[in-house]
């Protein structure tokens, strides 16, 4: 049974973001991504003009569908109102952006999804938690480092703070003992080579290694997964 998302959010901690999967491979990749033990996966808008936003709502839409009361299904790279509310049609539970716009983020809380938008700066973090931030991506991450959370955590203890890009599964245990609320892991988990190669096996064996060090690290482990 799936837990709410601020349950599923505190208990798991983990965020795949599925990146330029081939359409043919999601549903596949879903499924591995599921029996390893993730519960919040997020397919991610191309901004590249390279795939048209709708077609990118459709592969939620499906994955919703697919993964309905198993996994909350979300949309990455989102920088529009449009964006958002293809993502809303959609079935999509939770939005994730690059960036702090704080009306953007009101209009996200005004169609009833969670909010997860990007920050680098305290500056940034503070605007986008009075704005309605559900959680704040610290992006990118790896540029900044766990102390940046310890440090941040300080004088903002309520604000949760999400770990995204360049964190790998060594780095889980430092990250949570500063006191990061979760991660968002693209690339090191499930990749286009992956897909492309049939490596169901090794994004298996990725989220599992992902999984396993988000539990051991902090309160609560294994309690998302029945």
């Amino acid at each position: 049974m799936l837990l709410d998302f601020n349950q599923t959010m505190c208990t798991e901690r983990l965020i795949v973001i599925l990146r330029g999967v081939p359409d043919t491979m999601l549903p596949a990749v879903l499924d591995v991504l599921y029996e390893a033990g993730i519960r919040l996966a997020e397919i991610t808008y191309d901004m590249s003009g390279t795939v048209s936003y709708a077609h990118t709502a459709e592969m939620i839409a499906m994955a919703s569908s697919r993964m309905a009361g198993k996994m909350y299904i979300g949309a990455g790279t989102v920088v529009t109102t449009e964006q958002v509310q293809m993502t809303a049609d959609a079935g999509g539970t939770f939005i994730i952006s690059p960036h702090t716009d704080t009306e953007l983020i009101k209009n996200i809380k005004q169609k009833h999804l969670y909010a997860l938008p990007g920050a680098m700066t305290v500056s940034e973090i503070v605007a986008a938690h009075n704005a309605g931030a559900d959680y704040i991506k610290l992006f990118p991450a790896s540029s900044l480092g766990p102390d940046f959370i310890r440090q941040v955590h300080g004088p903002l203890p309520q604000v949760k703070l999400l770990a995204v890009s360049g964190v790998s599964v060594k780095d889980v245990p430092q990250y949570l003992a500063a006191g990061a609320a979760g991660f968002g892991i693209g690339s090191a988990v499930a990749n286009r080579k992956l897909c492309l190669e049939n490596k169901l096996d090794q994004i298996y064996k990725n989220a599992v290694s992902y999984v396993s060090a988000c539990r051991i690290g902090g309160k609560g482990m294994g309690e998302g997964v029945k």
